[in-house]
């Protein structure tokens, strides 16, 4: 039947339809939905793995075993899950192994424009490339067939446009083909130096293989209008240009980004006065057109940032642009900040007031960075907290005092633990705070390691984070409620005068868990209210200022407290 499905929930359902039978992946978006949404079908064994490395060895074992598998991650996720990327490469699969990355140009939710075009390149693996929901679930299954037919791990790419849009999708039956006979072949799944020279030689001859099914597949189409311009686009980047060119233009709709045909190119190209390569993020079609002496135009007019709309295409091409309506009204900005009763706040608050440097990472507290707390100094990926305040403070020992880094539960498991290791292994005077607010917060809460549930809801072994801390070699564990503000600050300036690297454990859940009780909502008593702005300083959204005197919204307040105990005048009740 049809449905109409965001482009993550057509890739879920392909994965059934195909008769996939293991699905292992990390939650972040925009990628986390497919995950989510295949947990619905239980025909699937489906997980959260620590992180997009463990999904992936999961996956390609799963793969070797003879189980259609399958691993989704976001763009950066598949930085971390490289190294088995580029060795299944070269093994191949049993069952077919289908891997999906969802790119986040315009950096809707990321902290880089990566362009996962080039990891297929240099893993020497296929990427499809969906443009609609329609095509996510299709591609999907096709992606299983060419990874069973060309023995090799298939990508499939999708966009924050395409994961997270609508459209009609025609629904099929699951055909499962059973669990493949394994058989034992040291020569292809062992890669040793001996077994992996041939296999790379193997790679070299499936790419050309490839590329020559490539030139006539039925995923790349072209679509003939006019003969003066010809476009040569892929995934979300052909429905801008549809929609902003019309008729004026003719396509050239790269299904499959990896390997890219030459033929078929030059054939098209070859027939316009004009050739343009619409693709956002980097010129990876339109180097590919220039290495073999087509003539294109693409990066010299189009930009290497952001997303592209159908404006800026009719704009770039056309010369035109369309009549729109401005208001003169100015509209104050609205910038992230940390939910209502968030627990990370008190504990931002406590390091503020010890004018500490913080090494941050990846999750809600990031937005701690922004004011009024303005206490993060630095993030650069998953688990680099703990790692980067350790070299921070090997290279500047006399200001190790004056530092912590903050990591979340999640994280923390995902890659933060090899970098406490290294604390206590190099005997770092380091202070490692873990934000535990019992949930995966930033991604929508997905359960963890730390959790105790599945993916499933169904109970698990819970991670220990304080055992764990200490059978790393941390001898010094700390765990304070983040809500009481001066217990948060005595321990955290008790753990930085000490000797030797300690772990605080920042403990509270997340204020949105369904099961968290909240206390009534506070007010002010405008009489005792000086207008002293203490409350305001920790950037709770329920709090604002109104005639001069601080104000507190009772459908947001949830009770938490730790405006009260700014206020030294007791007029927050």
């Amino acid at each position: 039947m049809k449905e109409l499905l965001l482009g993550n929930e057509a890739v879920a359902r392909g994965l059934y339809e195909a008769g996939c039978r293991v699905v292992s992946s990390y939650p972040g978006t925009p990628s986390t939905e497919i995950t989510e949404r295949a947990a619905e079908y239980d025909a699937m064994t489906v997980e959260w793995a620590p992180n997009e490395k463990v999904a992936m060895e999961v996956a390609g074992g799963a793969a070797i075993a003879g189980a259609r598998s399958f691993c989704g991650m976001k763009h950066v996720g598949l930085n971390v899950a490289a190294d088995p990327l580029f060795t299944l490469s070269y093994t191949g699969v049993n069952a077919g192994l289908v891997i999906a990355v969802a790119d986040d140009p315009g950096m809707h939710s990321s902290q880089n424009e990566q362009d996962s075009r080039h990891y297929a390149l240099a893993s020497k693996t296929m990427m499809l490339e969906p443009a609609d929901s329609e095509e996510c679930l299709q591609y999907t299954k096709r992606a299983f067939e060419l990874s069973e037919q060309f023995d090799t791990p298939v990508i499939v790419r999708l966009t924050t446009r395409i994961s997270h849009s609508r459209s009609l999708t025609q629904t099929g039956e699951r055909v499962d083909n059973g669990l493949k006979p394994y058989t034992k072949d040291a020569q292809k799944y062992v890669m040793m130096p001996a077994m992996a020279r041939p296999r790379h030689a193997f790679v070299e001859q499936r790419i050309l293989a490839q590329t020559e099914w490539a030139e006539t597949s039925p995923l790349n189409t072209v679509e003939y209008n006019s003969k003066k311009i010809g476009v040569i686009t892929s995934g979300a980047c052909y429905q801008y240009a549809k929609e902003a060119l019309g008729d004026k233009a003719s396509y050239l709709k790269l299904g499959c980004v990896d390997p890219l045909p030459v033929r078929l190119l030059k054939d098209f190209a070859m027939q316009f006065e004009q050739v343009y390569v619409i693709e956002e993020l980097d010129d990876f079609i339109e180097t590919h057109c220039a290495k073999h002496g087509i003539a294109v135009i693409g990066k010299a007019v189009f930009s290497l940032l952001g997303e592209y709309s159908q404006s800026v295409i009719a704009k770039t091409i056309l010369g035109e642009e369309k009549e729109f309506l401005a208001t003169d009204i100015a509209v104050p900005g609205r910038p992230p900040v940390l939910c209502t009763g968030c627990p990370h706040r008190g504990l931002f608050y406590a390091l503020k007031k010890l004018k500490v440097f913080v090494s941050g990472d990846i999750g809600c507290y990031t937005l701690a960075a922004l004011p009024p707390l303005s206490m993060i100094d630095t993030v650069i990926c998953m688990g680099a907290s703990v790692s980067a305040l350790h070299g921070r403070n090997k290279a500047d020992p006399a200001n190790a005092k004056k530092s912590v880094a903050v990591i979340g539960d999640s994280t923390f498991i995902h890659s933060g633990i090899t970098g406490l290791i290294d604390i206590a292994y190099n005997k770092s005077d380091s202070v490692v705070i873990i934000l535990d607010n019992s949930i995966t917060g930033m991604t929508g809460h997905q359960d963890n390691p730390t959790t105790g549930k599945t993916i499933k809801g169904e109970p698990a072994s819970a991670v220990n984070l304080e055992l764990l801390v200490k059978a790393v070699g941390i001898e010094r564990v700390v765990v304070v409620d983040p809500n009481n503000l001066q217990a948060t600050e005595n321990a955290i300036r008790a753990e930085l005068e000490a000797d030797g690297p300690s772990v605080v454990i920042s403990r509270r859940p997340c204020a949105l868990l369904k099961y968290v009780k909240h206390s009534p909502a506070l007010a002010v008593d405008k009489e005792k209210c000086v207008a002293c702005k203490m409350c305001m300083r920790i950037g709770c959204p329920a709090i604002s200022f109104k005639d001069g005197k601080s104000s507190i919204d009772p459908t947001q307040c949830v009770g938490c407290g730790v405006c009260k105990q700014l206020c030294k005048f007791g007029a927050i009740s």
